[in-house]
């Protein structure tokens, strides 16, 4: 399930405070799924709910990316477009 939370919250110095967000294939905000996420398994279980819907059961490579924020306020990729 994705969280809406305030842009500046993911630059939290606690480490317990990391959001996740989806990328599309060229490593950009999910023109779709933009939104921030409170675990890698929540982000990852919501592309591959919404892949399922748009082009049936997952066959092969899922072209949407996981990216982590990191303390200092940048983004980490955990799991490229298409892995």
């Amino acid at each position: 399930m994705a969280i809406s939370l305030p842009q500046t919250r993911h630059r939290s110095s606690s480490p317990s405070c990391r959001t996740y967000r989806l990328v599309d294939q060229q490593g950009e905000p999910h023109p779709i799924l933009d939104d921030l996420y409170e675990s890698l398994d929540a982000a990852w279980s919501e592309a591959l709910h919404w892949w399922q819907e748009e082009f049936g059961p997952v066959q092969g490579p899922v072209g949407i990316g996981v990216e982590v924020s990191t303390m200092s306020g940048e983004w980490r990729t955990l799991r490229y477009p298409g892995t």
